[in-house]
């Protein structure tokens, strides 16, 4: 009977172990997922900004202007589909406004602890480090207008 016991108190602490092991894996999957998640939707607001017809740039106004672009003859689309936070599983995210109301960029809603929390350097952003997941503002920043004189 003490042997049984001893089996089974072995086979709990390993597989309580191996689950915290695959809890982990899948927090930074799901962590890797929003940074490639978050870097899409601050490229696709920055092609939504920069293709504006004439000389006055624009931002969506809401995150399905991305995926249906009607201000062309034709439809253009910055980004396939809406995706879902990775980390709350949901389609709703924060939204950091631009000066005229638009979206410049979108951060996640959750207040939890990223595994990473120093700074990280993607392609065209810069992450400060964050005490949680929606301190990460993935924001499409445009060029510096050219002030080089006309003649």
């Amino acid at each position: 009977m003490a042997a049984v016991l001893a089996a089974m108190l072995i086979l709990a602490l390993a597989t309580q172990s191996v689950m915290t092991y695959v809890s982990q894996q899948d927090l930074r999957e799901r962590e890797a997922d929003l940074l490639r998640t978050g870097q899409a939707y601050a490229q696709a607001i920055g092609a939504y900004y920069e293709s504006s017809p004439g000389n006055l740039k624009r931002w969506p106004q809401t995150l399905e202007d991305l995926t249906e672009d009607k201000r062309f003859v034709g439809t253009r689309r910055h980004i396939r589909e809406i995706y879902p936070d990775p980390m709350t599983r949901s389609a709703n995210w924060g939204i950091v406004r631009a000066a005229d109301g638009g979206i410049a960029g979108v951060h996640s809603v959750s207040t939890a602890q990223p595994i990473r929390s120093a700074p990280i350097e993607l392609d065209n952003l810069a992450l400060p480090a964050a005490s949680r997941y929606a301190d990460w503002q993935f924001v499409y920043s445009p060029p510096p207008a050219s002030t080089a004189p006309r003649r």
